[in-house]
């Protein structure tokens, strides 16, 4: 599961960085930021999504201008901790559309999800319909978030 790390020269962290920003630079933008012919762009570009270092390109939506204002922190205490307890929980929360994201911790809770919804009735629901009906699920415990104080979606490249 764990992917090796890719050795970056100076250039393609200038292009990764100017692409965290601007994700619709063209080849001409980028190679101007960086000082580099279009096609060495290309190129590089090309090198780095094969390479799985650019996973996919994707608009950076505001959560409350669709009508998600509440991000809720969600820890989850399974049952058990055995590979195939852990599998099926994955499998069962990656279809549930509020979960942002979740993560495997280590500590007093198995998962952390982080979730969007519209108001304190969406979290009852999801919380009821979705997350306590996922089997092996024992303990579900949310915390809302008051206000959002850093969210990067930039790496410090």
């Amino acid at each position: 599961m764990k992917k090796a790390s890719v050795d970056l020269d100076s250039f393609d962290r200038k292009l990764l960085r100017l692409l965290q920003r601007r994700g619709r630079a063209s080849y001409v933008e980028m190679g101007e930021a960086v000082n580099l012919s279009e096609s060495a762009c290309l190129r590089r570009v090309r090198a780095l999504e094969e390479a799985g270092v650019i996973g996919r390109y994707a608009a950076v939506i505001d959560e409350r201008a669709v009508g998600l204002p509440l991000s809720v922190f969600v820890t989850v205490t399974l049952s058990s901790q055995a590979e195939a307890a852990l599998s099926a929980f994955e499998k069962a929360i990656a279809t549930v559309r509020e979960v942002a994201e979740c993560y495997l911790m280590t500590g007093g809770s198995d998962y952390l999800l982080r979730l969007v919804v519209r108001d304190v009735d969406d979290l009852e629901r999801v919380h009821a319909q979705e997350l306590t009906r996922i089997p092996g699920v024992v303990r579900v415990s949310s915390s809302i978030a008051m206000r959002t104080v850093v969210k990067r979606a930039e790496l410090p490249l």
